[in-house]
């Protein structure tokens, strides 16, 4: 195992890349107010983080990662345009067995930009290039922004669309959903019950013959949930064509121009993909702008469905070819809803990325003879 100190200096080199790039060095703290991180990841953040208890601050997580802080302290007062680069521990937990760190050093940059998004998204990919080159990683880009567009094209409810985004980073209950709502999948029999019966009695009686009221849901609550059930119930089925559509998008995966003539081909089904696909045609030249080779920059739509789920456009990664043991030595993407939800009425486009210097340390030492 590598000394902390060791991994500390890795981590060090890296900030001064970024610094010299023009980023601003930045600290966050360590224990961050649990409500937020619930409020933008959902229940499913305990499984992947520490949480503790202050008598004056109530719930409080270990940070897993430096992106909330730092959005907190921009929307808070930051200039604009800004850049931002830091380097610290994060804490996340691991499956039993897993032998991966719950606890290792990130270093990061972060961009907030209004000028010219896809031009940000471009700077900071060839940064975090540049600065892995020596190690031989393996790109690979992504855009949630594509698969938003994609439901939000879906020809069915609002509801429905809103549950299919609230799970695109959960690709097994996004399937179970989409087959649901495609027909392909009956409703599950108790459901289909409640339906029955919600649709003979009413939400009223039904309340009424389950007793007096426990629990943190007021008895409007359960009606409203209730007549949200039957509704979706009633909603007819998104169409074999549109579904079928959204299965290319998903298992779409090319060099980035090939990707582009595909997703160019899929608009001529779901012509409200086409802002997307756009932004996407400008994101290519801004990568060819910044010196990347796009030619054999590999595209997967899915790819990010499975991190953080705070990104909501362009993501990449970068990765130890022949070596699926290893997590990611970087990640970024863009994350503009995030600054939209922290900052109080005030929004702005935003884009970075970390890396994990230990992987970095790991895979040099690995390469000398």
């Amino acid at each position: 195992m590598t000394p902390k100190s060791a991994l500390r200096a890795e981590a060090a080199a890296l900030l001064a890349f970024f610094e010299a790039a023009g980023a601003v060095p930045v600290e966050a703290d360590l224990l961050l107010p649990a409500d937020t991180l619930l409020d933008l990841y959902g229940e499913d953040i305990r499984a992947r983080a520490y949480v503790t208890h202050d008598p004056d601050r109530g719930e409080l997580m270990l940070r897993p990662d430096f992106t909330v802080p730092v959005v907190q302290m921009h929307m808070a007062g930051g200039a604009e345009p800004a850049r931002y680069t830091y380097m610290g521990e994060v804490f996340r937990t691991q499956a039993a067995g897993s032998g991966r760190p719950s606890e290792y050093i990130q270093v990061g940059y972060e961009v907030f930009d209004r000028a010219d998004p896809t031009r940000a998204d471009a700077e900071v990919f060839a940064l975090f290039a540049q600065a892995l080159a020596p190690l031989g990683l393996r790109a690979v880009t992504g855009d949630m922004g594509i698969l938003m567009a994609a439901v939000d094209t879906l020809s069915t409810t609002d509801a429905r669309k809103a549950a299919l985004r609230r799970h695109i980073w959960r690709p097994r209950r996004f399937r179970a959903l989409l087959d649901r709502y495609t027909g392909r999948v009956a409703l599950p029999p108790a459901r289909a019950q409640l339906i029955r019966a919600m649709q003979a009695q009413g939400a009223g009686a039904l309340i009424a013959e389950a007793g007096p009221e426990i629990g943190l849901r007021s008895a409007q609550e359960v009606a409203e949930r209730l007549a949200a059930l039957v509704a979706d119930g009633a909603a007819p089925p998104i169409g074999a064509a549109e579904a079928e559509v959204l299965g290319v998008i998903l298992s779409l995966k090319a060099a980035l121009p090939d990707a582009y003539e595909m997703l160019c081909d899929v608009c001529v089904d779901l012509p409200g993909l086409a802002p997307a696909v756009d932004r996407f045609a400008a994101r290519i030249e801004a990568l060819i702008a910044a010196g990347i080779d796009v030619g054999e920059l590999p595209f997967e739509a899915s790819f990010g469905r499975t991190t953080m789920e705070y990104y909501d456009g362009f993501v990449f990664g970068f990765l130890a070819p022949g070596r699926p043991d290893l997590p990611p030595v970087a990640t970024g993407g863009r994350y503009d809803a995030m600054t939209r939800h922290l900052g109080g009425g005030r929004e702005i486009p935003a884009v970075g990325g970390v890396i994990r210097p230990e992987l970095v340390s790991r895979l040099k030492a690995e390469a000398r003879p």
